[in-house]
């Protein structure tokens, strides 16, 4: 494993719902700096996004990548209406039907079959006994759709006879999948998470992925806490304070170019020469929230 890991960069991807967006931002600035990975591992949306940029891992792909983005609604990913009811009446197992999903997946990756991704591509999804199990093979469209079916939300998705749902029940950063993998350097993707909402989100798919970003951060802290110190880890700036629900689609061209200049300055500063910390993630009020609090009681 030491000479496999000699030299080998990783990118590792989160999830964390429209959020997500941060990432392509992150991906501009990381390769404008000239840092390429050698494999990219997702989970969730992050695994959306790490396919689509293994397809056309340059560039022009993540450009592409953006466009999408800045076009997606809320009613592309989660359809929710009246008729989604009906269906959690008709099949209980989900409350929304994934073939927009599906639809933008397999419209937009280039290859059929993960192995056939111009980078190395691995997904991480989860089977029912909470195993996680990176994909680094495969029909690539079920893949990412295993990846990403948050579990009442999305069905799962069977795979070689095996019911898989998403992987950020098992990681929800696959950072030690990525070090398991051979990477000897990972620079970490992350979404973050709203600290700064005005009020909370509304919903019951908004409020359960608002809750899924802030176990995603908890669960990358103790990650980053159990990396082996040789691993070379790095993690680009999560945005701070951020009020966007990861159930809100309609602030991705602001997220996308927030992220780009946030890690632009954070690779100016030295951040690709840094170990990653924790704490970076650590939960924490804003001032500003705290004083109009006071001010209301």
């Amino acid at each position: 494993m030491d000479g496999e890991r000699t030299g080998r960069t990783a990118f590792v991807f989160a999830g964390g719902g429209s959020l997500g967006a941060v990432q392509v931002g992150m991906l501009q600035a990381l390769l404008e700096a000239g840092v390429h990975p050698d494999f990219v591992v997702g989970t969730s949306v992050g695994a959306l996004n790490a396919a689509y940029f293994a397809g056309t891992p340059d560039l022009g792909g993540v450009k592409r990548l953006a466009d999408i983005w800045r076009g997606l609604r809320r009613h592309d990913i989660f359809p929710v209406s009246f008729a989604s009811a009906m269906r959690l009446l008709r099949n209980p197992d989900s409350l929304v039907d994934p073939t927009n999903l599906r639809a933008l997946v397999a419209a937009n990756l280039p290859f059929m079959r993960i192995e056939d991704a111009a980078l190395p591509l691995h997904v991480l999804a989860t089977d029912m006994a909470g195993v996680g199990r990176v994909l680094s093979s495969g029909p690539a469209v079920d893949s990412v759709m295993a990846s990403a079916a948050i579990p009442s939300i999305f069905p799962p998705v069977d795979i070689d006879g095996t019911l898989l749902v998403d992987g950020a029940i098992a990681a929800n950063t696959p950072l030690r999948q990525a070090c398991d993998l051979g990477a000897s350097r990972v620079v970490i993707l992350p979404t973050g998470y709203a600290c700064d909402l005005e009020e909370p989100p509304r919903g019951v798919i908004g409020q359960a992925m608002h809750a899924i970003t802030l176990l995603i951060a908890w669960q990358l802290m103790r990650e980053i806490d159990l990396t082996p110190p040789e691993i070379r880890l790095h993690m680009a700036p999560a945005l701070c304070p951020l009020r966007v629900s990861a159930f809100d689609f309609s602030q991705s061209a602001e997220l996308i170019s927030r992220a780009r200049a946030k890690t632009r300055n954070w690779i100016r500063r030295g951040g690709l020469e840094r170990q990653a910390k924790a704490r970076e993630l650590a939960p924490h009020h804003h001032r500003r929230r705290e004083g109009a609090d006071q001010a209301r009681a």
